[in-house]
């Protein structure tokens, strides 16, 4: 598909939401990714990312936030998003395996071992 802008592949992405959500969350994905798209059209698709694909809003942000072309605003406000808590945040890190969320203090640690006899 030819696009005449960034802000084209950002209505179709989104025009995808509504009928496909898993293409909509790659197309997002795509453009949030793109160091060749415009600084806040990226951050646009991050931002739409969450809803769809919890998972790639994360990678978007990520890349976003690493991209050393992109302005600090733009960086930071992708960091806060990665950083933000939320119901799809929860859920991402729920795929992730041997990954678990932490409620309450760690556990006390372990006690000492006995010293060892000597030979």
């Amino acid at each position: 598909m030819d696009y005449d802008s960034d802000e084209d592949r950002m209505t179709t992405a989104e025009q995808l939401a509504a009928h496909d959500p898993r293409a909509a969350a790659e197309a997002l994905r795509a453009i949030a990714c793109d160091d060749g798209v415009g600084e806040e059209v990226r951050l646009s698709a991050a931002e739409l990312l969450p809803a769809v694909d919890p998972q790639a809003a994360a990678q978007a942000c990520l890349a976003i936030a690493s991209d050393k072309d992109v302005g600090e605003e733009v960086r930071l406000s992708a960091a806060e998003l990665l950083a933000a808590p939320s119901r799809q945040a929860t859920e991402a890190f729920h795929g992730i395996p041997g990954d678990r969320l932490r409620h309450g203090p760690p556990p006390p640690p372990s006690p000492p071992r006995p010293p060892r006899p000597q030979w």
